[in-house]
């Protein structure tokens, strides 16, 4: 089965240059640093931890690994990749200059052992479940140990998995240690291959989430900008197909809070001007959050077609909608608005974070939404009663801060790995200082 894995990647590998040129034509970070996808690019430092995490959302759980780790040890280098444009972004707005950021080497035999000997890394963290089966053999070839954090499979999953034991089994088998986020997670882990001394469970390292510490202050600040008091619910992450159903929602609420605002904040830069033509198109009263204008009195929506401000303005809204999830794209972050104690309304694709996305329903702080219909009744209803909205998003925070620590157990479990690699204990490092 390996030798139809590796054979497979040669034949594709002449072709993937051409499809992340293609996929650039629609978001033009594919066209960058394509070299770094086969190994090249600037040098890394050795020694270091390297934590992959495949898009925005794994990212931003990646860096509160690495500055977990950077705490006990200053002064080890940190590495951190990703599979997309927004995810290397993402990176780069939490970690800046203290990390190096690249995109992740290709799955092929001649592509990771050339990033490992950049890298040289003491150990690999992969957050959530990514298994590729010749940078697992890599890393057991060269004694790196390697981590799955936050990791889960489905049910679904398994039986795929075990269609092609011969290699997933021997991938998972060896030297890899697995931080699961629930015991049914664990027990599959074991079921399609993995050392059952090696797994334990962990935690969703989701709901460690921390809010940077400048967002209530900017969400306060654009709440006086949108109307103190006038209702406001946010939108964030929608997709295609989404906006035509928000908008209808809207034209309801309307009928009933006749002075509400949309803020529709789109998942991808090169959709704005869509959106914005869609608006225009409809005759909308719109400001675009680029113009610089300010929001008026008969402005219906806000469209932010800007980066990095999703959070603050789900802090200033009432009620959040969170996008990717009327859509079949799996539904995207809903701890950041749980972390703002706001109430979440969600479509039914939610397979992206379905143990958070239940969750929150049993906590009575989530509602699944189908159409513009029923967003129109939750929104409406939560304007009308706001102490509503305020319990529901109390009961959110609740939820996500009584699942937090699966941050301290990981760091648990990556710790004696680099001890083993040879990097001093904190405690003596601490010592030795002195």
């Amino acid at each position: 089965m390996r030798i139809i894995y590796v054979c497979l990647g040669l034949l594709l590998a002449p072709v993937l240059p051409l499809f992340f040129l293609w996929r650039g034509l629609r978001e033009p970070g594919y066209r960058r640093h394509i070299g770094e996808r086969y190994g090249f690019g600037p040098s890394v430092p050795p020694g270091g931890v390297w934590v992959h995490g495949v898009s925005a959302g794994e990212v931003q759980v990646a860096c509160a690994l690495l500055k977990a780790l950077h705490a006990r040890h200053p002064g080890l280098p940190l590495l951190v990749t990703t599979t997309t444009p927004i995810g290397r972004a993402r990176a780069q707005t939490l970690l800046g200059d203290t990390a190096t950021i690249r995109y992740a080497p290709l799955d092929l035999p001649f592509v990771v052992p050339r990033f490992f000997a950049r890298a040289r890394p003491r150990a690999l963290v992969i957050v959530e479940t990514e298994l590729w089966p010749t940078l697992f053999r890599e890393c057991r070839r060269r004694g790196v140990p390697l981590v799955l954090a936050s990791a889960r499979v489905s049910a679904r999953s398994v039986q795929r998995y075990r269609r092609f034991a011969s290699l997933f089994g021997d991938v998972l088998a060896h030297d890899v240690s697995i931080g699961a986020q629930s015991e049914a997670d664990a027990q599959r882990f074991v079921e399609i291959g993995a050392d059952p001394a090696r797994v334990r469970v962990a935690g969703n390292l989701k709901f460690d989430f921390t809010l940077p510490p400048d967002v209530p202050a900017r969400a306060a600040r654009l709440r006086e900008r949108l109307g103190a008091g006038r209702p406001v619910w946010v939108a964030g992450s929608t997709h295609e197909g989404e906006e035509d159903v928000l908008l209808a929602a809207h034209d309801r609420i309307r009928r009933v809070h006749a002075d509400a605002l949309l803020v529709l904040v789109p998942r991808r830069p090169e959709r704005f001007e869509t959106v914005a033509a869609t608006l225009r198109r409809r005759g909308i009263e719109t400001v675009r959050r680029s113009s610089g204008e300010a929001v008026r009195p008969d402005t219906a929506v806000l469209l932010v077609d800007v980066l990095g401000e999703l959070l603050p303005f789900y802090g200033a809204g009432d009620v959040a909608f969170v996008g990717g999830s009327l859509v079949p794209v799996g539904g995207h972050n809903l701890l950041e608005p749980a972390a703002l104690a706001k109430p979440i309304l969600s479509g039914p694709h939610t397979q992206n974070a379905v143990g958070i996305a239940d969750l929150f329903l049993q906590a009575g702080a989530a509602h699944t939404v189908h159409d513009d219909e029923q967003i129109a009744a939750r929104v409406t209803a939560y304007f009308t009663d706001p102490g509503s909205a305020a319990r529901d998003g109390r009961a959110a925070l609740a939820a996500m801060d009584a699942n937090r620590g699966a941050l301290a157990r990981v760091v648990e479990i990556v710790e004696p790995l680099l001890q083993r690699s040879g990097l001093t204990s904190p405690r003596r490092e601490s010592s030795a200082s002195r």
